[in-house]
């Protein structure tokens, strides 16, 4: 019911967008502060629940979090690089958390419809860009696909530093999440980070081709 109500909320985004001159600049502005009031709001959340927050949850640096923040000042910027991250990491890797959300509690939990806000808001966002926005990538379709990789392995690097710094799973990278996911059909650590990131390369260039003809200078 979660994801029929959350695709419900981005077609009516989009079709707003879509429509006319105010409805792009509102729906514009209300994905842009979801996605920028994600993380504090998410906060706000575990914090009303009265239970201690671990440091997975109190710094902004999972891969949602950063295309959150990505994601609200591409809407603000149309920056071609913001837009592009958004596209390709909310389209490869926060539509894999919608369908295996790493969460325990359940409705109507406050942390439970923040979770659901903040990666619909990224998802969303990274459909409305290139339909109501009209971004395409600047470089060669496969090219974008692989400067998108290429700061998903930057991430990738920073959340494995910042793990071993803090003793915490950013990224998943010392662990797989508690709750079920496709981590778990990939083999022990460290081997399922080479094949997630072999799998976020497939899908970043697979979300590349509808652009192979429209790539704009």
């Amino acid at each position: 019911m979660t994801l029929v109500i959350g695709i419900a909320i981005g077609v009516t985004l989009i079709v707003i967008g879509k429509r006319s001159a105010d409805g792009k600049r509102y729906a514009s502005a209300l994905l842009a502060f979801f996605n920028l009031s994600a993380y504090p709001l998410s906060q706000a959340a575990w914090l009303s629940m009265g239970q201690k927050v671990s440091v997975d949850n109190y710094i902004p640096l999972h891969l949602c979090d950063i295309a959150a923040i990505t994601a609200g000042f591409a809407l603000i910027t149309k920056r071609p690089l913001l837009c592009a991250l958004t596209y390709f990491w909310g389209l490869a890797a926060t539509l894999q958390a919608l369908l295996t959300p790493a969460i325990t509690l359940g409705f109507p939990h406050w942390p439970f419809i923040m979770f659901f806000v903040h990666h619909f808001a990224v998802v969303i966002t990274a459909l409305y860009l290139p339909i109501v926005e009209g971004w395409r990538p600047r470089e060669t379709w496969w090219k974008s696909a692989l400067i998108a990789n290429a700061w998903a392995l930057f991430y990738l690097a920073i959340a494995m530093i910042a793990n071993h710094i803090l003793g915490s799973n950013f990224a998943f990278a010392s662990r797989p999440p508690e709750n079920p996911s496709l981590i778990d059909h990939l083999g022990p650590w460290p081997w399922y980070l080479v094949a997630m990131q072999a799998i976020a390369l497939v899908f970043f260039l697979l979300l590349a081709l509808p652009f192979r003809r429209k790539a704009r200078i």
